[in-house]
């Protein structure tokens, strides 16, 4: 009898055993890459975690705060992640193998998810610097996002269009949103270029502590840079203090996985992103622009097969 037990509880531990890597495996870990915390890309990303975390089967999620588009394709491109923001003119260069935008050699385990929402390059300056157009900019402080982000390559694109360089400014700091704008509200900097979703966190605390100016980019600077820019307009009222419409640069977003992650979990990944839209749009007013309809507008890079699946069934794809 003694031995009968031992030899079952030997049984019983050699099936545990065994079902132990099975169980391991049918755990899906879904790294969310994002952006800074005081940016659209964060909050966007904790809410597509809970999305995920919700609703894929075995399902285990994360939440990464990266600085945004080159560290999260790169990220990507390493496996380091199974899902991330950036900004389309990013992609288009990690996909080229752009070295002075952050990509020593062609990002080619890249596939796309969806084209989101559009991010909105804003040039906000303190009202007492003067500044209301590109040109004013000339001789005066700029912070141009973390240095080789997606924000700072549209400001290089920016600035390039309109005849300048980093060599016509006072001086060029290389901060995050939020460390720009305590620059500004000390006066440390005269403006601050934010690449983000209208009504970005950081430019609102910006407006409500000190006067502020949103400088104009006009439609034949954005024209002269060409695509995936587009010439857009930030309506009055978007921020305090802000009672004009004002001209303005805007540049797609785009959801980014890699080769490496299951057709599966990338179907999974792209149907629940629109089934649960409102939990998007509750965490960030910039979800109200995702539109399946509008997925694959301006995709530079090839589709993941997993949501090219979800997209031919739900007819946007043919």
């Amino acid at each position: 009898m003694h031995k009968l037990k031992a030899g079952l509880a030997s049984i019983a531990m050699a099936v545990s055993l065994s079902a132990a890597p099975v169980a391991a495996q049918a755990q899906e870990f879904i790294n969310v890459l994002t952006g800074g915390t005081s940016g659209v890309y964060y909050p966007l990303g904790v809410a597509m975690s809970e999305i995920y975390g919700r609703t894929i089967e075995g399902a285990r999620t994360q939440v990464q705060a990266t600085k945004a588009s080159v560290e999260n394709l790169n990220l990507l491109q390493q496996g380091r992640g199974e899902i991330g923001f950036a900004l389309a003119d990013s992609v288009k260069l990690a996909v080229e193998g752009n070295k002075e935008a952050g990509f020593p050699a062609p990002l080619d385990k890249l596939r796309g998810i969806a084209a989101i929402y559009p991010n909105y390059i804003q040039i906000v300056a303190s009202k007492d610097s003067g500044i209301t157009t590109l040109n004013d900019l000339k001789g005066k402080s700029l912070s141009v996002g973390a240095p080789a982000s997606g924000t700072e390559l549209n400001a290089r694109a920016i600035l390039e269009a309109a005849g300048m360089s980093y060599d016509d400014l006072s001086k060029t700091e290389y901060l995050p949103f939020a460390e720009s704008v305590e620059l500004m509200k000390n006066r440390q900097i005269d403006a601050t270029l934010q690449s983000a979703g209208l009504g970005v966190a950081s430019i609102r605390d910006l407006a409500t502590s000190v006067p502020i100016s949103v400088v104009s980019v006009p439609s034949e600077i954005v024209e002269k840079i060409g695509a995936p820019y587009v010439a857009v307009t930030i309506p009055a009222g978007t921020y305090e203090g802000q009672t004009e419409d004002v001209p303005g640069a805007a540049v797609g977003n785009i959801l980014v996985s890699h080769t490496g992650v299951s057709d599966d979990v990338a179907y999974q990944m792209t149907k629940q992103l629109y089934e649960n839209l409102p939990t998007l749009v509750a965490a960030h007013a910039a979800a109200k622009m995702i539109d399946p309809a509008k997925a694959l507008e301006g995709m530079p890079l090839p589709l993941h097969p997993g949501a090219e699946r979800y997209y031919r069934e739900v007819g946007v794809l043919k």
